[in-house]
């Protein structure tokens, strides 16, 4: 699919509460939104890491636990949440290790509780995997091919697109209508974000017009889980979690983020990547002048993220060195290591 033929949708913002207002979110409203969508909570309640939404691990009389996903007031559509759980359960129909969210005796995976929306998620643990262990990066690497195999099927329709425009532009336009930035920082940063966002242009233009598809958009290792499995050749199997930020984009928005370390360190990894991915579905070398592109998006879109959720009393606690120029000096440096790597040769697979 053509990205041109793509739009970043606008997300609609609910009427009932300020954009990103948790206030009214309390443990009783937790528990009522549990026992409304037909469980009963045995009381134990667990508040998990998430900045961007509000996540809960409730007991059940029943036995087990549940994860309960209160949904940020303001930045997905109904629709855009709804397309998210579609996908997750197709993957889910194709027995890929995912987590789908629970239907309701209604049928319906979105449920709401006042002004809040949420979904439930059945309990999945394990524990993050070891990259170096041999036939991990093989592994995970088949299972993205068989992810995108199956997100090349048909488009999203409402949820957004990660072009130039949606993850660079207008992460830089946000940062610089703010007064996030110090002055005295405020010409050296946006001049160098531009040079990035130009360097990026003509990486995306040595790629050429590649296919976009859906993805799961957000795949670091805080979103895998490696479980034990005794049916595996290694041993192992991996879970991953959190389609929250799944939208259209390139294919390498999925696997860059398994890369690090120095260049032949990375060569061999996409390589390793590559032998499981291309069991499912053919991998375009086109795509290999995008990954220090789709960093130096992410870089910019991370602030921008940063600055919109401000706000938000959890932020400045948990990102205090947002506020300091220390940060944006940080930020300026890394971005001129963003060019200077977008402008050396592509990794050879």
């Amino acid at each position: 699919m053509n990205s041109k033929l793509i739009q970043t949708p606008v997300d609609e913002v609910r009427a009932e509460l300020p954009p990103g207002d948790f206030s009214a979110l309390n443990p009783d409203t937790v528990l009522d939104a549990l026992f409304a969508a037909g469980f009963e909570c045995d009381g134990r309640l667990l508040a998990l890491n998430s900045y961007e939404n509000r996540v809960y691990q409730l007991g059940l009389e029943a036995g087990g636990t549940v994860i309960a996903k209160f949904y940020r007031p303001g930045r997905w559509s109904d629709a855009q949440i709804l397309e998210e759980h579609a996908f997750v359960a197709e993957l889910a129909a194709a027995e890929l290790d995912v987590v789908p969210a629970l239907l309701n005796p209604e049928g319906r995976s979105l449920q709401q509780l006042g002004d809040f929306r949420f979904a439930l998620f059945r309990s999945q643990g394990g524990r993050a995997p070891e990259l170096d262990r041999a036939g991990t990066l093989e592994s995970m690497g088949r299972f993205l091919g068989q992810l995108h195999a199956i997100g090349s099927r048909q488009p999203y329709s409402h949820r957004q697109c990660l072009t130039v425009e949606s993850f660079g532009d207008a992460a830089l336009r946000r940062l610089m209508t703010g007064n996030w930035i110090p002055l005295d920082l405020r010409s050296s940063y946006e001049s160098t974000a531009r040079m990035m966002l130009d360097e990026v242009r003509a990486c995306y233009q040595r790629a050429g017009d590649l296919p976009y598809l859906r993805l799961h958009g957000d795949c670091h290792l805080g979103n895998v889980l490696t479980v034990a499995s005794a049916g595996e050749a290694t041993g192992e199997r991996f879970h991953f979690l959190d389609f929250d930020d799944s939208c259209m984009g390139p294919a390498m928005q999925d696997l860059w983020m398994l890369l690090s370390g120095s260049r032949s360190e990375m060569q061999q990894q996409m390589c390793d990547i590559l032998v499981g991915y291309e069991d499912f579905f053919e991998f375009d070398p086109r795509s290999l002048h995008l990954i220090e592109a789709l960093r130096s998006l992410r870089l910019l879109h991370y602030s921008a993220w940063l600055a919109l959720r401000w706000q938000d009393p959890a932020f400045p606690l948990a990102f205090p060195g947002f506020a300091l120029a220390r940060y944006w000096q940080d930020k300026i440096l890394e971005m001129r290591e963003q060019i200077a790597l977008m402008q050396e040769p592509v990794l050879r697979v």
